[in-house]
């Protein structure tokens, strides 16, 4: 499914939050049969960011909530709904952004979450463009935010290693010029869900002895299996989004694709051609944040002074589902 339209959306405001605590490569030596040469030259990751007792995913949702806004110009109330992406939430009821909405104070508008693995930010901006330009909404707060080291499995060193914790958030306004969203596509395969999920916490496997016992309340990922079907996908979403735009690969200025791993971007750069220097990557310092990655790398960049006016850049994501969305947007 995609969709291209002549009014959009756009960010007029950008925003993150990371933990204090880092937790390096060496640290995770000393917990699990690991080295930081194996971690790194199979992920790309040297250090993450580890959220503190005390700190839940909607703590790291207010914070970089209130970068955002204030990059805006604007305060809480000037929102008119909050749409939190995450698949750590505080509670499984109610939403985070429920609990946003009180730890920010907006007032009693529209919050509710979109779970979606890593690609919930991207679908939470596609979603978004619906509710703007329909005239529903006029601000949206879109957030993308995790604690996934709540369910991280610290025994098994395939996934440990891969994991932390930020929060990322936008403003989404109706554009008044030729900035904007350009285009997105989506998708999703039900049939892939046992590649990477939870199988614990639900009403399949409710909370128990034995399930707490079995791990069953982490991830669990068949790596190779999702290294495969994540660079297909990503490519396949990036290039229709390209085509829904009017636009050609050339004409990426930045690719921000989820920094799953180093290999999964690499492969998905050279699949659609792109110049490793037009390809962002952070996940050296933080790891796989999931759903927060891609917003955090468009604050960086953006607080970098390499998002000028007109920047083409095209936003991909996978997660588990199996789902895959992508975005065209121009600075």
């Amino acid at each position: 499914m995609k969709k291209k339209n002549k009014r959009r959306i756009k960010i007029t405001g950008t925003g993150f939050y990371v933990p204090d605590k880092v937790l390096t490569n060496l640290d995770l030596e000393k917990i699990v049969d690991t080295s930081d040469e194996w971690i790194t030259s199979r992920t790309g990751i040297k250090e993450r960011r580890i959220a503190s007792d005390d700190q839940a995913t909607s703590d790291l949702s207010i914070e970089a909530s209130r970068m955002a806004l204030e990059n805006a110009g604007l305060k809480a109330k000037d929102i008119d709904l909050i749409i939190v992406a995450t698949s750590s939430p505080d509670t499984i009821l109610p939403s985070t952004g429920c609990w946003v909405q009180k730890g920010l104070g907006a007032g009693n508008i529209p919050a509710f979450d979109i779970s979606a693995g890593c690609t919930g930010w991207i679908y939470g901006m596609i979603v978004a463009e619906g509710l703007i330009l329909n005239g529903a909404h006029k601000r949206i707060l879109l957030i993308g935010s995790e604690v996934l080291t709540r369910i991280t499995n610290w025994k098994d060193r395939n996934t440990c290693v891969l994991f932390g914790d930020a929060g990322s958030a936008v403003v989404l306004e109706e554009s008044d010029d030729e900035s904007g969203m350009l285009s997105s596509y989506w998708g999703a395969d039900g049939n892939l869900g046992n590649l990477l999920y939870m199988p614990g916490g639900g009403t399949r496997i409710p909370a128990s002895a034995e399930s707490v016992t079995q791990d069953l309340h982490c991830i669990h990922m068949k790596g190779n299996d999702v290294f495969k079907h994540a660079v297909k996908r990503m490519g396949e979403a990036s290039l229709e989004a390209l085509k829904s735009a009017g636009l050609e690969k050339e004409d990426i200025d930045y690719l921000i694709p989820h920094q799953a791993n180093s290999r999964i971007i690499d492969a998905t750069g050279r699949r659609l051609k792109v110049p490793s220097e037009k390809v962002f990557t952070n996940i050296h310092k933080y790891g796989n944040v999931s759903v927060a990655s891609i917003p955090l790398g468009l604050h960086e960049l953006w607080e970098e002074g390499k998002l000028k006016k007109g920047t083409i850049v095209v936003m991909v994501a996978f997660g588990a589902g199996f789902t895959w969305a992508a975005v065209a947007y121009r600075w």
